[in-house]
């Protein structure tokens, strides 16, 4: 069995989660454009794999405005694409009982880089893969803290959340859309990456040893990709998944279907 999709955008590629599934990626044959802030990581990646098949474009989510132009160049350049990996995101711990320490500058940053550039990509790129005449998808890297949070990051399981929320119904609704778009959601436990170093959060020591090794992660999300899961929990997040997840979206199910029926009667 291989992967469905021949051209893939990795948006936050220059390390963790989103460097290990390119790699993976070009490993088996996909060729690829990679995306992030910084240069240097790209550039290194393109060295290592070659130009022949890996592109990199750098670019920061958070110029919100530049989304549009970002996807119109990339498209441009890879009229071929047929997936997009929005992976792109930052963790940062807050605590509200002490209000003065709370940065919320940083706290809303969290949420754009983790939510709102998200729906932004997913409204830019969109046009493009429901022209497609072949199987298109879109993937996006949630997270555990999407179904239960955790008190040392409430910004981080809040965002993570209402990315969870947008992917279940954008599913939804694709579903009857144009094009054959098909939207992943990959919920990895805590991973052996940057997202917990110092630097990023300096009340943790050796951030970056917490949880999963980054490998040992990334195949099992590679596996689970090949085999076209929408659904993608891993490690302890599959745990957390399997206990909550089935029930509430059976509830989603069942509460879009019924209102579906009333809105009939009212929506134009």
């Amino acid at each position: 069995m291989s992967f469905t999709y021949k051209k893939v955008l990795v948006i936050g590629a220059t390390s963790g989660i989103g460097k290990a599934i390119s790699e993976r990626l070009v490993k088996n044959g996909v060729s690829i454009v990679i995306a992030g802030r910084r240069k240097e990581h790209l550039d290194e990646f393109v060295a290592a794999h070659g130009s022949d098949k890996v592109q990199a474009k750098v670019f920061d989510v958070l110029k919100l405005d530049d989304i549009p132009q970002f996807a119109s160049d990339v498209i441009s350049s890879n009229p071929d694409l047929d997936c997009i990996f929005v992976n792109a995101g930052i963790q940062r711990a807050f605590n509200f009982a002490d209000p003065a320490s709370v940065d919320i500058d940083t706290f809303d940053t969290e949420l754009l880089t983790n939510y709102t550039a998200a729906v932004r990509l997913t409204k830019a790129f969109l046009p493009h893969l429901q022209k497609q005449p072949t199987k298109t998808a879109l993937i996006y890297t949630s997270s555990q803290m999407a179904l239960v949070p955790m008190m040392h990051a409430p910004g981080y399981g809040a965002s993570k959340a209402a990315l969870h929320h947008f992917i279940l119904a954008l599913r939804t609704q694709l579903k009857d859309g144009p094009g054959d778009v098909k939207v992943m959601e990959v919920y990895p436990p805590a991973v052996q990456t940057e997202l917990h170093d110092t630097k990023h959060q300096p009340d943790l020591k050796n951030g970056h040893l917490i949880g999963m090794p980054l490998d040992e992660f990334a195949d099992e999300t590679w596996s689970n990709l090949v085999r076209g899961e929408e659904q993608i929990a891993v490690g302890s997040a599959k745990e957390i998944f399997e206990a909550l997840e089935p029930k509430r979206q059976s509830v989603y199910e069942n509460l879009t279907a019924g209102l579906t029926e009333v809105l009939k009667q009212f929506l134009r």
